[in-house]
């Protein structure tokens, strides 16, 4: 099978300063990707090195087959990227920046742009040194979707958008998914990849520490757990299967990783007043690898 994105044992060192190590990725046609961790982790340098933007010290990376850094240019044209910090021309207007931006490209993209900057409420007529920094970050947007690229490349996209306007990007973004556009979603926001991604990558010190379908890694692994009690517990609940165990007056909270039936058959020996059950959201999986850094 070709991949839209792999990676195989990627590696960018910095000396003294953490980069990223042995990164293998492998992104299909179609998927929307997530790619999350918290500043500092490795998000850009591995997107910078997607990009051709900084060479690999070590390992390799392509986009639609084609080696990053070889074919840098002619990958670029297929893509849209949009950057975690957006700089411009002050003295620009938007229209003048958007049109320049368009004259990379071999086709005409005025009535996408413009279908672009209707959806954003993004005013053309205006110099860049006039907008607000969520208002830039919709240049930023349109800039890198205007071209109808295969691949869309997003490094914490949604910084500076109020409310409104993300619900209007994600909706963006899923309609260019439905049309076959495969997404890279750099993002330390959780609940934002939750609400979008296919498939999610979770990364610390530069490492990969999971990959995993999204439903799979909420459902499958983990189960968030609240148990009642006016018994000491604590004792009984240090077995491997418990995570981030925490107690508060009484009430018993911690990620499970066994089997249910385990648990409450262990459970039933002891006086219990309400036992809760769920799956956790992304950001409860989310702390359980970087506490316990597996």
């Amino acid at each position: 099978m070709s991949y839209i994105i792999e990676t195989k044992d990627l590696t960018k060192s910095y000396g003294k300063q953490r980069g990223i190590e042995n990164i293998n990725l492998q992104i299909k046609e179609g998927e929307i990707f997530g790619f999350i961790g918290p500043n500092g982790a490795g998000k850009s340098t591995t997107i910078r090195t997607l990009l051709g933007l900084i060479h690999p010290t070590s390992g390799s990376a392509t986009i639609f087959g084609k080696d990053c850094i070889e074919y840098r240019d002619e990958n670029a044209k297929q893509i849209g990227y949009l950057p975690s910090e957006v700089f411009y021309y002050d003295h620009m207007k938007v229209k003048d920046l958007l049109k320049y931006s368009a004259s990379f490209y071999d086709h005409d993209c005025q009535i996408r742009m413009k279908e672009l900057c209707d959806i954003l409420e993004l005013d053309i007529n205006r110099k860049i040194e006039d907008l607000s920094y969520g208002n830039r970050k919709k240049v930023g947007i349109v800039q890198g979707l205007l071209h109808d690229p295969k691949l869309i490349i997003l490094d914490e996209p949604t910084s500076g958008l109020d409310p409104l306007m993300q619900n209007k990007f994600f909706e963006l973004i899923r309609k260019e998914n439905e049309k076959g556009v495969t997404i890279f979603f750099s993002s330390h926001i959780l609940s934002e990849v939750q609400k979008l991604c296919h498939r999610v990558a979770i990364i610390k010190d530069g490492q990969i520490l999971k990959i995993e379908q999204m439903e799979d890694l909420r459902k499958n692994t983990y189960k968030q757990v609240e148990v009642t009690s006016q018994q000491d517990l604590s004792k009984v609940l240090k077995m491997p299967e418990i995570k981030n165990l925490v107690v508060r007056d009484k009430v018993y909270s911690f990620m499970y990783t066994g089997k249910v039936n385990d648990m409450i058959q262990l459970l039933s020996k002891y006086t219990i007043d309400n036992l809760d059950l769920h799956e956790p959201d992304l950001e409860e999986v989310f702390m359980h690898y970087y506490q316990d850094g597996e």
